[in-house]
């Protein structure tokens, strides 16, 4: 059974420049601000979600477009492998959504916010112990290293926020994810301006938000950008 890269020091993931080690600082990141939002309520809790959606939507974009296709092509059963952890890609899109949608006072926040801290460690379990030993087996140390690259370029350059229509595999995720990038993160300007703005500025900076916001849904409705799903994930 391979080891669970949890438990293997930075040089056996194949240096910093590894996917692998780049991965596991994301999920150390990841497990230290889902304690702080367990620890924390209101709007406190709300700036921690934040934290984690920008985290969490830019990591997930970068391995469905970069891994999860090199996994599907040198393993076996990469299709089942990756499908499970898309699925629950998917359902922390839908989490984060209803969230986003529903506000810090519905009834069914906390019960989602559980469940978003329980699928989100998870997804860490599954590619930790599963998917990226597998991976290290199948691939050499320099390939890691390639993969890492393009990993972190690629993180760097995708969308922030979620988007549960989209499809969770190319060509609808690569499709969309330029146009979505730069709507997702002129929002997270827009939004840290209005959390700075004097206070008659905020009403302006907000209506930006939510334009933003809507012409995200209109890319995420085009067709191609739900292209690819196989069997389809998206909503």
């Amino acid at each position: 059974m391979p080891r669970s890269i949890a438990h293997q020091t930075v040089d056996e993931l194949g240096g910093r420049a590894s996917v692998l080690a780049r991965q596991r600082a994301d999920h150390i990141e990841l497990d230290r601000l889902l304690g702080e939002l367990q620890a924390t309520t209101g709007t406190a809790q709300e700036d921690v979600l934040n934290r984690i959606d920008r985290l969490v939507f830019s990591h997930a974009f970068a391995e469905e477009t970069v891994l999860w296709p090199v996994l599907r092509r040198v393993l076996p059963d990469g299709e089942q492998l990756t499908l499970q952890v898309e699925k629950e890609h998917q359902e922390v899109n839908e989490l984060v959504s209803a969230l986003e949608r529903d506000g810090l006072d519905h009834p069914e926040r906390a019960a989602r916010l559980e469940r978003l801290v329980e699928v989100l460690r998870e997804d860490v379990r599954d590619e930790e112990d599963v998917l990226f030993p597998r991976l290290q087996e199948a691939v050499t140390t320099e390939e890691l290293r390639r993969l890492g690259w393009r990993w972190a370029v690629v993180r760097r350059l995708s969308p922030t926020r979620p988007h549960p229509t989209v499809s969770r595999r190319p060509p609808g995720n690569a499709l969309s994810g330029l146009p979505l990038t730069l709507l997702d993160r002129t929002r997270d300007l827009v939004d840290a301006g209005v959390r700075r703005a004097p206070g008659q500025l905020v009403p302006a900076g907000r209506a930006v938000s939510r334009a933003l916001a809507g012409l995200a849904g209109l890319v995420e409705r085009v067709p191609a950008s739900r292209a690819g799903d196989r069997p389809p994930t998206s909503r």
